[in-house]
């Protein structure tokens, strides 16, 4: 299986749905962490990027 690949300023879309009710997401960190921004509310979560990668659902054209 390809790995997804997705780069800095890329939005993404997770497979659960945000609280706010969005599922649009800005990455704004990659590194050994990801951190991910939400699109409707403004929260920021970091998590590692194997959680990362196992929870994204696909990356959202531009």
């Amino acid at each position: 299986m390809m790995p997804k690949t997705y780069n800095l300023h890329d939005y993404v879309e997770m497979k659960k749905q945000h609280p706010c009710g969005t599922n649009r997401w800005q990455i704004i960190r990659v590194g050994m962490d990801i951190r991910i921004k939400c699109q409707g509310c403004g929260a920021s979560i970091l998590m590692p990027r194997r959680d990362f990668d196992k929870r994204l659902k696909k990356v959202l054209p531009e």
